[in-house]
């Protein structure tokens, strides 16, 4: 049997006085006896005024609200290198609108998530919706208590069937048939005994139950309700005890006080079953449909109890099938006639009471940490990743599959190409940088790829405005006039590298006279990542043109304006060239040691192989592996990444950073570092999935919070193609050195 992972589990916890805070106990209590080995942290919610003193197993306390608190929970689940998360959620738990603050935490968290909902509104009002809609984006697994909660999930908020797990409440295993052994611990002998439990407040439905007193007491004049519960800490607050004395006048009016017990605590998990075991009959009489579950009804089952309850949505799955009774919201008449049947007839409370027995007997505590368990491992490995080593070349079907006579095409649903949005230059610009590396066991295919995307670069660059296109239709028509400084950049990044090793001196050629004319739009960009992309064009161009003055010129401005940069936005923990991360992050930095060494400035290699060592580092997982900066940090200054959506360009950045950082120092450490990058691609990653495919030469196009992105995408199959050959190129120049 598969050992349990380490796991962060998230929730309330006692001795906080609430169902979440028992059940969150209860789950630590139950794997930890199912599987001894199993580590358990626990992240314990605490409200603003916090005077808890939480029990020993507590890892670390979130005050509800606190930004601070929930992002230092995050970073000790980080630290600790948990292997799932695990949490219990319910809207009032976490602070912020319908309890939003709880993405404080999971938005910073890598590992699988798993979410037991304990609430799932049919009808959830704005902020709810957007609340669940995250939630189920982020979550690899949801779990909830009853079928018409999976229904909802899948209706209305949009989760996918197997991301659902329908798990029953968990329930203590105790045998049938003790409860006059218990009437008697309470001095309850002798007389009959409903009970109702749980934190008090309106829409518990206790008033019906009160009201129907007077018609079953005059049948059974010896019975006795017993109301279990202190007053719920929120209703508390507002209004202290009103609610308990309404009810309580509603019961002198009706001359029933005397037949009421009441007991204002809230009661130790063993303690209440006790108390349970006393009842004969148990009775959950909420007010509303909506009601998504009941910890205590599940408890009354198990504990073999005959119950009775309003139709709603958990009573009526696990009430089903004669499993026990249901009567009319706000009915105290029907509710007193069924409890007067059954009080009156003693053969048919027994067979109710061991029907519900019996039905438990599957949501026993052991058995729900069995079915915890299954979700888990699922949750762990969704995927398998095949364990592959660098070979001497990658399969091409998977860029030939998104390729035509046009160029390569940019997207693609799952493995077939996506017409519908076309080709863009920042792809064909790429595939045309691949053509030149891919060996001649690429033949013929290479060289004729190698044409069909240089005409595609060439006819992108607009001769009437002077800059690159991006972006053409499947019908071969521009979208634009101008593309982005980035794809600009991009193309004539391609150039130069193809006037420096393109297949033919006729294709190289062409490279560089397409360059010359096109250069000068690089003169004036505004952005970093599109003037270091310019920078490296340059780079080639001076490898095979020493003298080339627009090239030393961008290479040389592009170095001042980076330098620039980066001495505006660095801080002491920030030594980088923008106050916020984005995408192919490491090509800066790569351009900075290009230039620096092309140059011969010392200052600018090292400033390249600085901030190279930081972004690298920051791409460093705790347990190891290469965690790219995910899309999701986008935009957040000052701020560390956050780990999704995780894209395949970042891990080709990486390794061409570290390539262009060997050449400056020969420190062989760099190698580690691409190789790191490129065990991403293989499976050392957050969901242990592989993205790359070597017998096909495809990609996947990345991870996200719920697994691998099964896409493959032109991005990914060139990121993937070009980091392989990034890395053989410096594998084989650590081995001659």
């Amino acid at each position: 049997m598969p050992n349990m992972p380490h796991i962060a589990l998230v929730g309330g916890f006692t001795p906080r006085r609430c169902g979440i805070a028992t059940f969150t106990a209860d789950i630590r209590t139950s794997i930890t006896a199912a599987f001894p080995e199993a580590v358990i942290d626990i992240y314990a919610m605490a409200p603003p005024a916090n005077d808890l003193v939480f029990d020993a197993p507590v890892h670390k306390v979130i005050i509800e609200d606190d930004s601070a608190s929930f992002i230092a929970a995050a970073l000790a689940i980080e630290t600790s290198c948990a292997d799932i998360v695990w949490l219990q959620h319910e809207f009032g738990l976490f602070g912020g609108p319908a309890g939003n603050k709880i993405f404080e935490l999971t938005d910073r968290i890598a590992a699988p998530l798993i979410v037991t909902l304990h609430t799932v509104m049919p009808d959830p009002d704005p902020d709810q919706m957007r609340v669940m809609q995250k939630l189920v984006a982020r979550a690899t697994k949801l779990i909830v208590m009853t079928d018409r909660a999976a229904l909802l999930l899948r209706d209305i908020f949009g989760a996918n069937a197997d991301q659902i797990e329908v798990i029953p409440h968990g329930v203590p295993d105790r045998p049938f048939g003790r409860t006059n052994h218990f009437k008697a611990k309470f001095g309850f002998e002798g007389r009959q005994l409903l009970m109702t439990f749980g934190l008090l407040s309106p829409g518990k439905g206790i008033e019906t139950v009160i009201s129907a007193l007077p018609d079953i007491l005059a049948a059974y004049p010896d019975l006795l309700y017993c109301i279990v519960g202190a007053t719920h800490p929120n209703l508390l607050a507002r209004e202290g005890e009103a609610y308990r004395e309404r009810l309580q006048g509603l019961a002198r009016s009706l001359g029933v006080e005397a037949h009421i017990h009441w007991i204002d605590a809230f009661l130790e998990t063993e303690q209440l079953l006790d108390l349970i075991e006393a009842a004969d009959i148990y009775i959950t009489p909420y007010q509303g449909a909506n009601q998504a579950t009941s910890g205590t009804l599940s408890y009354a089952l198990a504990l073999g109890k005959a119950v009775i309850s309003t139709p709603y949505a958990h009573a009526l799955e696990l009430l089903a099938d004669d499993h026990g009774i249901l009567v009319p919201f706000n009915d105290s008449a029907a509710l007193a006639g069924e409890i007067e049947a059954l009080l009156e007839n003693p053969e048919r409370l027994l067979t109710l009471q061991r029907r519900g027995y019996e039905r438990s007997r599957s949501m026993i505590w052991p058995a729900f940490a069995m079915r915890c368990q299954d979700v888990i491992l699922n949750s762990l490995h969704p995927v398998a990743a095949p364990a592959f080593q660098l070979t001497a070349r990658t399969a091409i079907e998977g860029l030939t599959r998104l390729c035509d006579g046009t160029g390569i095409i940019q997207h693609s649903i799952l493995c077939v190409p996506d017409r519908a949005h076309g080709y863009c230059v920042d792809d064909n610009a790429r595939a045309l940088m691949l053509t030149n590396r891919l060996g001649a066991q690429a033949e013929p295919e290479r060289s004729r790829l190698a044409v069909i995307f240089a005409s595609f670069v060439q006819s992108s660059w607009n001769y009437e405005s002077g800059e690159f296109r991006n972006f053409m239709g499947f019908a071969r028509n521009w979208l634009e006039a101008a593309g982005s400084e980035d794809s600009c950049g991009r193309a004539i990044w391609a150039l130069g590298a193809t006037a420096h090793e393109g297949l033919t001196p006729s294709l190289r050629h062409w490279a560089q006279k397409l360059f010359d004319g096109t250069i000068d739009s690089a003169r004036h960009f505004g952005s970093p990542r599109a003037t270091a992309f310019a920078m490296l064009g340059a780079d080639y161009v001076l490898a095979s043109h020493p003298d080339h003055d627009r090239a030393r010129a961008i290479l040389s401005d592009g170095a001042d304006f980076l330098l620039a940069r980066l001495a505006l936005t660095r801080r002491s923990d920030w030594p980088w060239f923008e106050s916020v991360l984005a995408y192919d992050n490491c090509r800066m930095s790569e351009a900075m040691i290009r230039a620096g060494l092309r140059l011969e400035r010392p200052d600018v290699t090292q400033h390249g192989l600085e901030t190279l060592q930081w972004i690298l580092e920051l791409q460093i997982s705790p347990s190891g592996h290469f965690r790219p900066v995910g899309s999701d940090s986008f935009g957040h200054e000052y701020a560390p990444p956050l780990p999704f959506d995780q894209q395949p360009v970042e891990a080709w950045a990486a390794i061409d950073g570290a390539s262009a950082a060997y050449d400056a120092t020969r420190d062989g450490h760099w190698l580690g570092h691409a190789s790191r990058a490129f065990d991403w691609f293989t499976g050392a990653n957050d969901r242990s999935v592989a993205i790359g495919e070597m017998l096909t030469g495809s990609c996947r196009d990345g991870i996200n919070p719920r697994g691998v992105n099964l896409n493959e995408g032109a991005e990914s199959v060139l990121s993937f193609q070009l980091a392989h050959c990034a890395l053989s190129g410096l594998m084989a120049k650590v081995a001659t050195h």
